[in-house]
């Protein structure tokens, strides 16, 4: 006998800050498909309207605080959230909101991509003062995903080691930086970063490509796992998998341009 599905739990509810990309690259459309990949339920604060494609960003217009709050508050009264994660915040007030917010759920997982910048160099914010404000959400998160070119900007330092010192000295308590900007042609590293202690280290073959959406779909899909009450350093290392077969299946939009993960698998195929 199978149960009736009207009696099935709710799976566990990753609430996610982030912008609608129209290329469904990144964004929100990453964010839904890399919790679900991890047998999660993603629901959807909208931060920001882009003006983007595959390749580049055009433009932007941001949900006003006030707005993107009612949004997060309508699904807090409804749905077992067990997490949440943030990606472009788009404005200072939004990030001030947030932080707020966060206040009133201390116990649960909160995963922070920094994002400053489009991985096609395309703005989505002021990094500046973005990178400042992003100091009031530090000591919130569960864990930072910056990669080393938003963990420079967001600290002002070169050297990564110093840069990652100051994150932990504004109160962060676990890092997972992402490597893939340095230039190293046959690899990238990651490390993750906990309690001010160097916890892990990946090592992952560079693929001769660029991606479109692969921050936000792993920051993702960690939260997913940590809403499943998984361990973090399992988190990540499940996740660094993961992403890591969506880069090699991604779909090429154009021969020479960024690709866009895919995150789910192939479909079976019915002859």
């Amino acid at each position: 006998m199978t149960d009736h599905p009207s009696s099935q739990p709710m799976r566990p509810v990753v609430l996610c800050f982030s912008g609608l990309d129209p290329s469904g690259g990144a964004g929100l459309q990453a964010d839904i498909e890399a919790i679900l990949a991890a047998d999660a339920h993603a629901s959807i604060a909208c931060t920001a309207l882009t003006i983007q494609d595959s390749q580049r960003v055009y433009g932007f217009e941001t949900i006003s605080p006030m707005l993107l709050e009612a949004q997060a508050q309508a699904v807090l009264h409804d749905l077992p959230v067990r997490a949440f994660k943030s990606g472009m915040l788009g404005s200072t007030d939004n990030i001030d909101m947030l932080s707020r917010l966060l206040t009133e759920y201390p116990m649960l997982p909160y995963v922070l991509d920094p994002v400053l910048v489009a991985n096609s160099g395309g703005q989505l914010g002021d990094p500046t003062q973005l990178a400042h404000a992003f100091r009031r959400l530090i000591p919130r998160a569960t864990l930072l995903t910056p990669n080393t070119v938003e963990l420079r900007t967001l600290t002002q330092q070169e050297d990564l080691t110093t840069a990652i010192d100051t994150l932990f000295d504004w109160g962060a308590q676990a890092i997972l930086v992402k490597g893939a900007h340095e230039h190293e042609p046959h690899r990238i590293r990651h490390w993750l970063y906990q309690d001010k202690q160097l916890i892990s280290q990946s090592i992952w073959p560079r693929l001769p490509a660029e991606f479109h959406g692969s921050g936000c779909s792993l920051a993702s899909h960690i939260a997913a796992h940590l809403a499943r009450g998984t361990r973090l350093a399992t988190a990540v290392q499940q996740s660094e998998l993961w992403l890591h077969g969506c880069l090699h299946r991604a779909d090429r939009p154009h021969p020479d341009g960024q690709r866009i993960p895919r995150r789910q698998p192939y479909p079976h195929t019915i002859n």
